[in-house]
C-alpha cells in the first residue's frame, strides 16, 4: 500500500529585540537565572503589559516579505494553560485575529523542483520561561528570563509532503528571518525552533490523517530525523491494523525515536478570550508602505541577480546568498577587482569560507575584509601571484601580516614571468631529464605536468605555470 505523507510545520522565531514584549526586561542571552524577569513577567497583580512597537513592525516586515495580508486590526488573547515556567497561568498570544495571515515560500529542493509552500498566519505571542531538570535531584528549578521574550509564530499549511521538504522550508524561513534583520536564528540559544504536525493518507485519499506533533526541535537534523522516523512509526501502526491517536510527541535524539508527551490539545482546551489588559493592534497603511520601502532586496532576487550581473552559476549565487552579510561581502570585494568576479566569488567560498569554519566565526568577524580581500584577487587577476602562491598570502593575511600587496613584497613572492629567466630554468630541467623528455616528445602527454612541477620547484612556486606550460610545450614539439 502507497501511503502519502503530510507536514505542516509552525516555527517559532525569537524576534530581535532588546526587551520584551510586553515589559522594559532585557532578552540577553545567558544572564543569570531569573535576573531578567520583571513584575509584569511574572504575572504580579496590578501590572499591566505595554506591547514593544517594534515587534509590531517586525511582524510586518515579515508578512511583506512572503507576501502575507497584514491585518488593519489584530487582537491579543489569553491563551489559558499551566505549567511552572508560565507563572500567570496563561500566555499572551494571538488567536483568531492574528497580524498577518495569507503568504507564501518559494523552496527548492535538491533536483532543482521548485514548490511553494503556503503560510496559513504568523502570529505574535510571548515566549513562556524554561524549566531546569538537569542540576535538581527530584526536583525541577524554573528560570523565567525568557517570559515575555517577543516571539513570532509562522504557521504553515500542510503543503509538505516529505522531511526533505520539510527542512527546505525551515531553511528558507530561518534565512529569511535573518536576512530581514527581524531574529539573530540561533538555534543552540532556542532562538529558532519548529513543532511539526505530521500525519498519513493512502495516495489519493482527499482527507487528511490524524496528526501528531513533534515539539520543540531545534535543528534541521533533528527535523528530518523525528519526521522521517514518525511517518515510519505511523505507516507500522496503521499496516498493523491499529489506529493513530492524536497527541503531542518529544524527539529524542539518542534514541532517534519520537515518545509520547501528552494528548494533543484542541483550541477550545486553551480557552482562548481576548485580553482585556491590551487594546487592539491599529496598523495603518502609511506604516506599512513606510515598512516596505526599507525592505531589502529580498534573497531570491538578489540570487538572481548575482547570477545575471556577473555571470555566476546558480550554485555559486545560491551559497553567496545563504546570508545577506554573505552577499554583501561578495559584492564588497567585487567593487574591489570588478573584472574578476568568478575568481572573487571562489575566494569567498573557498579559502575564506574556510578559514571561517576552521576559526568558527562568522563573516561579520571576519579577519580579512572585504576590501583586503579584493586586493589579493586583484594581484591573482594581474598574475603578480599565482593561485598557489596567494594562499600562502592569504594565510599571512589572516595571520595578520599586512596587505596582500605588503606580504608579497616582504617575503618575495612576486611571481616569476620574464621570458629570458623562465625558458634557462626550462632548458636546465629538459636537459636534467632527457629520457622523460623523449617520451613526451612521442607523445606521453601526462609528462607534462611532471615537467611543469620540475620548473615550479627551482623556481619555489614563483613561476607562472601557464607560462612555463606554454615554454615547456614549444621546446618540445
Amino acid at each position: 500500500m502507497t501511503w502519502e505523507t503530510v507536514i505542516g510545520l509552525e516555527i517559532h522565531t525569537q524576534l530581535a529585540t532588546r526587551s520584551k514584549i510586553f515589559s522594559g526586561s532585557a532578552t540577553t542571552y545567558g544572564a543569570a537565572p531569573n535576573t531578567q524577569a520583571s513584575l509584569i513577567d511574572l504575572g504580579y497583580p496590578g501590572v499591566l503589559p505595554v506591547l514593544n512597537a517594534e515587534v509590531v513592525r517586525m511582524a510586518i516586515r515579515f508578512g511583506l516579505a512572503t507576501g502575507c495580508t497584514i491585518a488593519p486590526r489584530s487582537i491579543f488573547a489569553r491563551k489559558n494553560y499551566f505549567y511552572p515556567d508560565l507563572p500567570k497561568g496563561y500566555q499572551i498570544s494571538q488567536y483568531e485575529l492574528p497580524i498577518v495571515h495569507g503568504g507564501h515560500l518559494d523552496i527548492e529542493l535538491a533536483d532543482g523542483a521548485r514548490k511553494r509552500i503556503g503560510i496559513t498566519r504568523a502570529h505574535l505571542e510571548e515566549d513562556a520561561g524554561k524549566s531546569l531538570h538537569e542540576d535538581y535531584h527530584g526536583m525541577t528549578g524554573v528560570d523565567l528570563n525568557r517570559a515575555g521574550t517577543p516571539l513570532i509564530e509562522i504557521v504553515s499549511e500542510p503543503d509538505m509532503r516529505s522531511a526533505e521538504e520539510a527542512v527546505a522550508y525551515m531553511r528558507r524561513i530561518h534565512q529569511l528571518v535573518r536576512w530581514l534583520g527581524i531574529s539573530d536564528g540561533n538555534m543552540q540559544e532556542g532562538s529558532f525552533r519548529c513543532d511539526a504536525n505530521v500525519s498519513i493518507r493512502r495516495q489519493g485519499e482527499p482527507k487528511l490523517g490524524t496528526r501528531t506533533e513533534i515539539k520543540n526541535l531545534n535543528s534541521f537534523r533533528f527535523v528530518d530525523r523525528a519526521i522521517r522516523f514518525e511517518v515510519e512509526r505511523q505507516i507500522e501502526v496503521l499496516e498493523d491494523g491499529g489506529r493513530v491517536v492524536q497527541e503531542t510527541r518529544l524527539y529524542d535524539p539518542d534514541a532517534d525515536a519520537t515518545r509520547p508527551m501528552r494528548s494533543k490539545e484542541e483550541a477550545n482546551d486553551y480557552r482562548y478570550f481576548p485580553d482585556p489588559d491590551l487594546l487592539p493592534v491599529v496598523i495603518e497603511d502609511a506604516l506599512i508602505e513606510q515598512l516596505r520601502s526599507t525592505l531589502p532586496e529580498l534573497p531570491e532576487a538578489r540570487r538572481a541577480r548575482l547570477g545575471t550581473q556577473f555571470g555566476l552559476s546558480d550554485y555559486d549565487a545560491g551559497v553567496l546568498t545563504a546570508s545577506r552579510e554573505v552577499a554583501d561581502y561578495f559584492e564588497a570585494v567585487v567593487a574591489s577587482v570588478p573584472s574578476a568576479p568568478k575568481l572573487a566569488a571562489n575566494w569567498v567560498m573557498g579559502e575564506l569560507g574556510g578559514a571561517l569554519n576552521r576559526d568558527g566565526l562568522e563573516i561579520g568577524a571576519s579577519r580579512i575584509d572585504a576590501a583586503a580581500l579584493g586586493g589579493l584577487v586583484a594581484r591573482i587577476e594581474d598574475e603578480t601571484i599565482s593561485g598557489k602562491i596567494a594562499k600562502e598570502v592569504f594565510e599571512a593575511m589572516w595571520a595578520g601580516e599586512g596587505s596582500a600587496d605588503a606580504i608579497i613584497e616582504a617575503k618575495g613572492l612576486r611571481q616569476i614571468t620574464d621570458t629570458g629567466a623562465l625558458e634557462a630554468i626550462v632548458d636546465e630541467v629538459i636537459a636534467a631529464n632527457p629520457s622523460q623528455a623523449d617520451e613526451l616528445r612521442a607523445g606521453k602527454d601526462k609528462l607534462l605536468g611532471f615537467f611543469v612541477g620540475q620548473v615550479m620547484k627551482r623556481t619555489q612556486g614563483k613561476a607562472n605555470p601557464g607560462q612555463v606550460n606554454a615554454l615547456i610545450r614549444a621546446r618540445l614539439k
